[in-house]
């Protein structure tokens, strides 16, 4: 008796000469519309009339575009803001960048706006009657943007996008979540490429933005083969080697995965095949179709289309099995898949009394004799066969 197969690459051959080019379409039938009431009756019952119906559907963006809005105050009071900071009367702080220049502010504006900056700002010392800090390491444009946020919540786009990564590091440092969720935005949507998104990656984690961060290891996922070939990755190498380690593992996993899901579409289709193949099976054997059937039943030879899919294929299988010289279990490889098919519908029919099919009963009887390991698998391949047909196999248990 032939044993079953249960992996995909083992089950190919047995429907290998099955063949279908069928869809099914389905559709569905409206009840008809019910005669709306009268005027009178509805004036009778004195039921209000409906309201009309909507004219469009309304949806909401998940994940609007950026940027929400370059301001968030009135323009009043932005041109005022932006007024005392660009003039800069009664500015009481400077502020020292990389170059050495001075930025002029006003300490108790700062303060406010900034629990981090008013800290430092009373930590410092005071000459002549002004105080003095220093931002190094960012550039004097980007720290005046910056500056200018704190006073008018404005900014401007060109320079939200040549200076976004500086203005997020400082708007995580100086406590600045408005200005942060800006800078995330934009940096989401419009400004990763392969060439600077080693560079987002690493300034995301130390920023604690963990939407970007998983945006940013999604996009090395997907272009692993370029990003690893940039300057920023050779760097992240050499000074982190341990995130250098977990996006080749986060690779590694995805690649792992893609091959899974695909390995279990293969085996579904395989499973959907052979559930096909049954029914095909039972049709040629209880109704018949086009010139192979039952004796009792008149074929009509002339038939173009079937609406088993698999039809085709299994007839040709049958009529080299009830032809075959050497038809034993072991022996024809073509016989051998019908043994197969044979003893599968076997198990997978309720009626063995009065089905049709050859040699079902045989079967039933037989499987009182298997050994434990054999009906184990067979058991399996029903399941899965079952499943794949319901729509649930890849959901299903291993």
């Amino acid at each position: 008796m032939a044993s079953p197969v249960t992996d995909s690459a083992g089950l190919s051959p047995l429907i290998e000469t099955v063949s279908w080019n069928a869809d099914a379409v389905g559709t569905l039938s409206m009840p008809e519309a019910e005669a709306p009431m009268s005027s009178s009756v509805l004036n009778s019952c004195n039921i209000p009339k409906p309201p009309p119906l909507p004219s469009k559907i309304v949806t909401r963006n998940k994940h609007p575009k950026w940027p929400p809005g370059s301001c968030f105050v009135p323009k009043e009071t932005k041109d005022m803001w932006d007024k005392l900071f660009k003039d800069g009367n009664g500015a009481d702080l400077c502020i020292f960048t990389e170059d050495k220049s001075c930025i002029f502010a006003h300490s108790s504006v700062l303060s406010i706006a900034s629990p981090v900056l008013g800290y430092r700002i009373r930590q410092s010392k005071i000459k002549h009657g002004m105080k003095y800090i220093q931002i190094p390491g960012l550039p004097h444009d980007a720290v005046l943007v910056f500056i200018r946020f704190l006073y008018s919540s404005c900014y401007e786009e060109e320079e939200l996008k040549k200076y976004a990564l500086h203005l997020l590091l400082l708007s995580h440092c100086c406590s600045v979540p408005q200005l942060k969720r800006v800078c995330i935005c934009y940096l989401e949507q419009d400004f990763l490429t392969t060439e600077n998104v080693i560079d987002t990656l690493l300034l995301a984690r130390k920023c604690d933005a963990p939407r970007l961060v998983l945006i940013c290891v999604r996009m090395v996922v997907k272009n692993f083969k370029s990003v690893s070939s940039t300057e920023g990755w050779k760097l992240m190498k050499r000074i982190y080697p341990d995130i250098e380690q977990e996006l080749v593992e986060s690779v590694v996993e995805a690649d792992s995965k893609k091959e899974e899901s695909q390995r279990k579409i293969e085996e579904k289709k395989v499973y959907t095949q052979l559930y096909e193949a049954m029914e095909a099976l039972l049709h040629i054997c209880k109704d018949g179709c086009r010139t192979i059937g039952p004796r009792d039943k008149m074929l009509k030879g002339n038939q173009i289309a079937c609406n088993f899919p698999a039809c085709k294929g299994l007839e040709a299988l049958v009529r080299h099995f009830s032809g075959c010289k050497t038809r034993v279990p072991g022996g024809c490889g073509h016989c051998k898949r019908m043994w197969q098919l044979l003893e599968l519908h076997s198990r997978m029919c309720n009626e063995p009394d009065s089905c049709k099919v050859p040699l079902c009963r045989h079967f039933k009887e037989k499987i009182q004799q298997q050994c434990k390991k054999d009906e184990t698998k067979w058991k399996l391949l029903v399941n899965k066969v079952i499943a794949a047909k319901n729509g649930s196999y890849l959901f299903s248990s291993r």
